[in-house]
């Protein structure tokens, strides 16, 4: 469907996703947004018919002098998944209103992170629509 991924543009999913999200999630975990190691960026992947899902990536972007490698991302799906700050409950509810009725969200769910190198970690979000 070409048409949704014209729908989910960067401009799109910086505004669902905002990029200081990142910063709060740190400041509110460490009481400094600075001792973050990572930037988060919302990424379109694709929507696959056959199994009715939309596929969104969390990119965790290593920020200059840090080192996402040494951080714990692989637990995070489960943490990200209930932080009010990154609000997974909430991005699910603002895609479903952009699909403006194209079709309808019913849960996203994080699945595993992935390491694709020392700087870029992935956890997928798949949306599954009606």
């Amino acid at each position: 469907m070409d048409e949704i991924s014209k729908i989910f543009t960067e401009d799109v999913l910086t505004e669902l996703f905002p990029s200081d999200r990142a910063d709060n999630f740190f400041d509110a975990l460490f009481g400094d947004a600075s001792e973050g190691a990572y930037d988060i960026i919302l990424k379109y992947n694709t929507y696959v018919p056959e199994e009715k899902e939309l596929h969104f990536e969390l990119h965790l972007i290593q920020r200059p002098g840090k080192c996402l490698a040494c951080n714990l991302t692989y637990g995070l799906p489960e943490v990200f998944s209930r932080h009010p700050i990154i609000n997974i409950k909430g991005l699910v509810g603002e895609i479903d209103k952009k699909l403006d009725g194209k079709m309808s969200c019913l849960d996203g769910k994080l699945k595993s992170t992935r390491s694709v190198s020392s700087a870029l970690h992935i956890i997928p979000l798949v949306v599954k629509v009606q």
